[in-house]
Protein backbone atom coordinates (compact mmCIF):
# COMPACT_ATOMS: atom_id res chain seq x y z
CA UNK A 1 0.00 0.00 0.00
CA UNK A 2 1.20 3.56 -0.63
CA UNK A 3 1.07 5.80 2.23
CA UNK A 4 0.16 9.83 1.06
CA UNK A 5 1.98 12.07 3.06
CA UNK A 6 -0.28 14.65 4.45
CA UNK A 7 1.92 17.47 4.74
CA UNK A 8 2.59 17.80 1.62
CA UNK A 9 -0.40 19.56 -0.88
CA UNK A 10 -1.10 17.19 -4.06
CA UNK A 11 0.83 19.29 -7.37
CA UNK A 12 -1.69 19.46 -9.94
CA UNK A 13 -1.78 21.77 -13.00
CA UNK A 14 -3.73 24.42 -11.61
CA UNK A 15 -1.35 24.50 -8.29
CA UNK A 16 1.92 26.18 -10.72
CA UNK A 17 1.94 29.73 -10.94
CA UNK A 18 1.44 31.58 -13.96
CA UNK A 19 4.69 32.28 -16.40
CA UNK A 20 6.41 35.71 -15.53
CA UNK A 21 5.92 38.36 -18.24
CA UNK A 22 9.00 40.13 -19.82
CA UNK A 23 8.57 44.06 -18.85
CA UNK A 24 8.56 46.43 -21.54
CA UNK A 25 11.86 47.42 -23.68
CA UNK A 26 11.11 50.91 -21.22
CA UNK A 27 10.67 49.79 -18.19
CA UNK A 28 14.10 48.11 -19.20
CA UNK A 29 15.47 51.20 -20.13
CA UNK A 30 14.70 53.05 -16.93
CA UNK A 31 16.15 50.21 -14.78
CA UNK A 32 19.63 49.67 -16.07
CA UNK A 33 22.83 50.63 -14.03
CA UNK A 34 24.35 54.31 -14.06
CA UNK A 35 27.92 53.58 -14.23
CA UNK A 36 30.64 56.10 -12.49
CA UNK A 37 33.85 56.72 -14.39
CA UNK A 38 36.64 56.62 -13.10
CA UNK A 39 38.21 59.92 -12.60
CA UNK A 40 41.77 60.19 -14.26
CA UNK A 41 44.17 63.14 -12.88
CA UNK A 42 43.95 65.27 -15.86
CA UNK A 43 39.94 64.45 -17.89
CA UNK A 44 40.04 68.08 -18.69
CA UNK A 45 42.51 68.37 -20.20
CA UNK A 46 42.16 64.45 -22.23
CA UNK A 47 38.92 65.84 -23.05
CA UNK A 48 39.96 69.47 -24.72
CA UNK A 49 42.69 67.53 -26.66
CA UNK A 50 40.16 65.04 -27.87
CA UNK A 51 37.88 68.23 -28.87
CA UNK A 52 40.69 69.91 -30.89
CA UNK A 53 42.05 66.97 -32.23
CA UNK A 54 38.58 66.30 -34.39
CA UNK A 55 37.76 68.62 -37.11
CA UNK A 56 34.14 69.07 -37.99
CA UNK A 57 32.53 66.51 -40.25
CA UNK A 58 32.07 68.69 -44.03
CA UNK A 59 29.34 67.64 -45.77
CA UNK A 60 30.00 66.44 -48.86
CA UNK A 61 28.16 67.83 -51.78
CA UNK A 62 25.04 66.34 -53.77
CA UNK A 63 25.99 65.30 -57.23
CA UNK A 64 23.66 65.61 -60.04
CA UNK A 65 23.90 63.27 -63.14
CA UNK A 66 23.10 64.64 -66.09
CA UNK A 67 23.26 64.16 -69.88
CA UNK A 68 24.13 66.47 -72.64
CA UNK A 69 24.49 66.47 -76.99
CA UNK A 70 27.93 68.38 -77.94
CA UNK A 71 29.03 68.27 -81.74
CA UNK A 72 32.40 65.64 -82.21
CA UNK A 73 34.70 68.37 -83.06
CA UNK A 74 34.12 69.86 -79.64
CA UNK A 75 33.82 66.44 -78.36
CA UNK A 76 37.84 66.17 -79.82
CA UNK A 77 38.75 69.38 -77.95
CA UNK A 78 38.16 67.57 -74.82
CA UNK A 79 40.38 64.67 -75.89
CA UNK A 80 42.70 67.31 -76.54
CA UNK A 81 42.65 68.78 -73.40
CA UNK A 82 42.84 65.32 -71.47
CA UNK A 83 46.26 64.68 -73.82
CA UNK A 84 47.52 68.07 -72.77
CA UNK A 85 47.12 67.77 -69.24
CA UNK A 86 48.62 64.12 -69.82
CA UNK A 87 51.58 66.30 -71.01
CA UNK A 88 52.12 68.54 -68.45
CA UNK A 89 51.96 65.68 -65.76
CA UNK A 90 49.06 65.64 -64.25
CA UNK A 91 45.69 63.55 -65.26
CA UNK A 92 42.22 65.28 -66.25
CA UNK A 93 38.92 63.62 -66.72
CA UNK A 94 36.68 64.72 -69.12
CA UNK A 95 34.07 65.83 -65.92
CA UNK A 96 37.19 67.84 -64.59
CA UNK A 97 37.48 70.00 -67.99
CA UNK A 98 34.09 70.61 -67.98
CA UNK A 99 33.93 71.50 -64.44
CA UNK A 100 36.91 73.48 -64.82
CA UNK A 101 35.28 75.80 -67.91
CA UNK A 102 32.54 76.28 -66.11
CA UNK A 103 34.61 77.85 -63.59
CA UNK A 104 36.32 80.04 -66.00
CA UNK A 105 32.81 81.38 -67.29
CA UNK A 106 31.61 82.25 -63.90
CA UNK A 107 34.91 83.80 -63.11
CA UNK A 108 34.75 85.75 -66.36
CA UNK A 109 33.31 89.59 -66.56
CA UNK A 110 29.81 89.97 -68.25
CA UNK A 111 31.22 91.26 -71.33
CA UNK A 112 33.51 88.41 -71.63
CA UNK A 113 31.11 85.94 -71.00
CA UNK A 114 28.39 87.28 -73.28
CA UNK A 115 31.55 86.93 -75.95
CA UNK A 116 31.98 83.19 -75.00
CA UNK A 117 28.43 82.11 -75.51
CA UNK A 118 28.03 83.99 -78.58
CA UNK A 119 30.87 82.00 -79.74
CA UNK A 120 28.92 78.84 -79.54
CA UNK A 121 26.53 78.08 -81.85
CA UNK A 122 22.92 76.92 -80.38
CA UNK A 123 22.34 73.26 -80.59
CA UNK A 124 18.46 71.55 -81.48
CA UNK A 125 17.96 70.19 -78.54
CA UNK A 126 17.57 66.30 -77.51
CA UNK A 127 19.15 63.21 -78.44
CA UNK A 128 20.87 63.08 -82.26
CA UNK A 129 19.42 60.39 -84.89
CA UNK A 130 20.87 56.91 -85.11
CA UNK A 131 24.03 56.91 -87.70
Amino acid sequence: MTTVDSTKPPVTAAAKPAPKRAAPAVAKKATTKTVVPKVSAKPAAKKIAKATAKPAKVKKPKMVRDSFTMPKAEFMVIDALKTRATQLKTAAKKTELIRAGIKALAAMSDSAFLAAIAAVPSLKTGRPAKS
